[in-house]
């Protein structure tokens, strides 16, 4: 009786055949993908021959223009040499088209208290000892923080001092450089490839410290509510805050909204709510120290209107033209959004008869529609007249806060508390220009500073002691 034994050499030749035909399959699989690629880039290259732009590598796009941080002045440069428009080669099969002409941009679908920012600037003249230059931009992000906690989510006490806050604080400014820079490499747009990465991983933690910090404002409140008669005052209130607003609401089919869905209306809310508006204050603080005559105008209106320990009403915010001419224009040279993205939904013709198919991303540069010479005359002078009262200008050429009916829904809120930073400041302090660390503006998700925003602060000998809530 014999026994049929697999020899070594027939094992290794049936591994052999299977690595053989699983080459075969990789092989198969990858040039399916590189005929998908090169097909999508030749639809990509026919739907934007009417937009001219640099030329750009066919792997690697215009990677090869940009240095490390530079895309800001890229933006200019191109503003003044392709008219209206010009795609942005992010890499071979991914393009985006920056859109910087108003009528470009026309083609397309509470209450501020005045404590967060007086206990900020109470920090910032204990800090005036140190005689040093103050990084503003993270102390401005906490009051901002503490700002919108006690307008929207019903916060009692200041977080400014709360560590919590301050880690939620720098995993917002880590995302903030984490999404940017994931957003350009194109290996990276892989979940699964980008979670093994340092990068994935790093983004993972910062995500889950904001997201407990969400979680503990949301949970905070609901315990609040299950107090007794507390729910019954809420409904009473003529105007509710926001995550009120949100606890309170019930979907179509009768069920409240999920801690999922709370989470990620909080997050968006609380994000936009503080990181934007700090990046514009921080920029209009800096643009008044670098043009003390103007700081000055601004000082003597919002005083004479003030007097000498005058509260902040809402007739205030509205007599207060100068200053609002100022931010207005720092708002200009410093957008706090830089650039928004949008996929098209629909083909568009814009007025000068060019056209983009449905499914190209477009880049609603707000950066180089504030600096585009054919809309803003002299775009890099600090020119406040520009917004004086009975200017003419084009309804799409100053968009800080996007425009159409997807704009900013807290603008409002954020114009009144922009003036109310200011003003206070104004009253306290004299601002100056730190000449050994000018700002180095860089787009993120915000407009930041790649060396920070450092000031020299002055305590003026009489200022507003203003105690009092808006």
């Amino acid at each position: 009786m014999s026994v049929s034994v697999l020899s070594p050499s027939r094992l290794l030749g049936d591994v052999s055949g299977i690595l053989q035909a699983a080459s075969l399959l990789i092989l198969l699989l990858l040039l399916i993908k590189a005929v998908q690629l090169y097909l999508h880039r030749q639809w990509l290259l026919k739907a934007l021959q009417q937009f001219p732009c640099p030329p750009s590598h066919w792997l690697f796009g215009h990677i090869q223009e940009l240095q490390q941080d530079q895309e800001l002045q890229r933006i200019q440069k191109w503003v003044e040499t392709f008219p209206s428009a010009c795609p942005h080669w992010l890499w071979g099969g991914k393009v985006r088209v920056q859109l910087y002409d108003p009528d470009y941009m026309k083609t397309r679908n509470p209450m501020v208290p005045t404590d967060s920012w007086l206990h900020g600037l109470d920090k910032w003249e204990e800090l005036l000892g140190q005689d040093s230059p103050l990084e503003v931009f993270q102390h401005v992000s906490l009051m901002t923080l503490d700002t919108i906690m006690k307008c929207a989510f019903s916060h009692q006490g200041s977080i400014q001092v709360d560590r919590n806050s301050q880690s939620y604080i720098q995993a917002i400014s880590d995302l903030n450089n984490l999404v940017f820079s994931r957003v350009r490499n194109a290996f990276h747009q892989n979940d699964t490839i980008y979670s093994l990465t340092s990068a994935g991983r790093w983004t993972h933690r910062a995500c889950q410290l904001a997201h407990q910090h969400t979680d503990q404002v949301i949970q905070l409140r609901k315990a609040q509510l299950q107090k007794e008669g507390e729910l019954e005052k809420i409904k009473r209130k003529r105007h509710l805050d926001f995550l009120d607003i949100l606890l309170l609401a019930k979907m179509e089919n009768g069920s409240i909204l999920s801690d999922k869905d709370l989470r990620a209306e909080v997050d968006t809310f609380m994000f936009e709510g503080h990181d934007t508006t700090a990046s514009g204050i921080s920029w209009i603080l800096y643009a008044l120290a670098t043009h003390p005559k103007h700081q000055e105008r601004c000082r003597e209106e919002i005083h004479s209107l003030l007097g000498d320990g005058a509260s902040i009403t809402w007739n205030h915010l509205d007599q207060m033209p100068y200053t609002t001419m100022c931010i207005k224009e720092a708002l200009r040279l410093y957008p706090p959004v830089p650039g928004i993205g949008r996929e098209l939904s629909t083909p568009v013709t814009f007025p000068d008869g060019r056209s983009l198919p449905k499914g190209i991303m477009v880049l609603l540069s707000i950066y180089g529609l504030h600096h585009n010479p054919k809309v803003w005359p002299n775009p890099e002078v600090f020119d406040p007249f520009r917004f004086a009262p009975g200017s003419a200008q084009h309804s799409h050429a100053f968009l800080p806060f996007s425009g159409g009916s997807r704009n900013c829904i807290g603008k409002q809120f954020a114009m009144n508390e922009l003036k109310v930073a200011t003003a206070l400041t104004l009253l306290r302090f004299e601002l100056l220009p730190d000449p050994t660390r000018i700002p180095i503006p860089i787009a993120r998700l915000v407009l930041k500073s790649k060396n920070g925003i450092h000031l020299r602060l002055r305590r003026l000998p009489n200022p507003c002691e203003d105690k009092d809530q808006l």
